[in-house]
């Protein structure tokens, strides 16, 4: 994931209040936002280890080594917006606008844990994960973060390192970058597009205020966000296909599967639909709500059915 999730959802902490260097840290590293990193690194780890012996210890590893590489490139992220979060109320009071948190030591922080990911799952785990994490962190900090003060494809630039951790979860359980990885990350990749322009079009004027370059810029009836989620959201429903016609989602249990994800994929697009027809906020915000939902939904189909 590669934004904040809106002020509405959840409130957004009040200006002015001092939580403590403990909750500063866990801002800084977005730690409860990358818990959703873990969740699918450790599901493409179970996924690949499918026919194989379960490596409890590599899993662990591989967990601590992603962990670290996402706090650390949350760190620099922030460093490197500042000035955009502090014009927004709903960051304004994150550890750095805020003057709470030294930059330097932000620094340090960010540096010490990508680094320390990196090298832990290379060590570890093998090399192709760390590479993976390598990567992840490049395009997330040098290519995404930049990229939003500049164009509003930012959107599908971000969607590639929130699309990495289930392939990193994949290749550690002794999978390979092959069909059934990319289809891993076109899953999370496609998922990701419209969670995100529902959250650009709820926090539109906030993000208009501060620089940001988003699809939602100047988007006041919401009709073109609706048109992209929806879009994004057909592609998405059609996704399930893949592995069924691969095989990799074999007898009843695949046809489960493929029927479940083939309707949660045409429901979310059904919800945008809705708010391209209303134009209404709290259609918007249903969608976002059922794009929370999508995703553990179709892990647990996919975890179902896949052999």
């Amino acid at each position: 994931m590669n934004e904040e999730a809106p002020a509405e959802i959840p409130p957004a902490e009040a200006p002015g209040s001092d939580p403590g260097w403990r909750a500063d840290l866990i801002v800084l590293t977005k730690m409860r936002l990358n818990v959703f990193v873990l969740i699918t690194t450790f599901f493409g780890f179970l996924l690949a280890s499918r026919g194989r012996d379960f490596d409890l210890m590599a899993l662990c590893h591989t967990l601590i080594g992603t962990a670290a590489a996402a706090f650390g490139s949350a760190a620099f992220n922030q460093l490197m917006e500042v000035d955009l979060d502090a014009r927004m109320k709903r960051t304004a009071n994150r550890p750095l606008p805020s003057r709470r948190m030294d930059p330097l030591f932000a620094f340090g922080v960010g540096w010490l844990l990508s680094a320390a990911g990196i090298i832990h799952l290379a060590i570890k785990v093998g090399a192709m994960p760390a590479w993976l994490a390598a990567a992840t962190v490049a395009v997330y900090v040098f290519v995404y973060t930049p990229l939003k003060r500049v164009s509003s494809t930012n959107t599908l630039v971000g969607a590639i390192p929130g699309a990495i951790p289930p392939v990193i979860g994949w290749t550690a359980a002794g999978g390979g970058v092959d069909a059934a990885a990319w289809f891993l990350f076109a899953l999370l990749a496609l998922w990701q597009l419209p969670h995100f322009v529902a959250i650009n079009w709820l926090c539109r004027e906030e993000y208009e205020n501060a620089g940001y370059r988003m699809w939602s810029d100047g988007d006041l009836s919401g009709r073109r966000s609706g048109l992209l989620a929806a879009v994004f959201a057909l592609f998405l429903a059609a996704l399930p296909l893949w592995p069924w016609l691969a095989g990799w989602t074999p007898g009843w249990q695949g046809h489960v599967a493929l029927a479940g994800g083939v309707l949660a994929g045409l429901l979310m697009a059904a919800l945008a639909g809705r708010f391209m027809r209303d134009g209404e906020r709290a259609s918007f915000r249903r969608l976002f709500l059922f794009t929370l939902l999508y995703l553990p939904l179709e892990l647990g189909l996919l975890a179902f059915a896949w052999t």
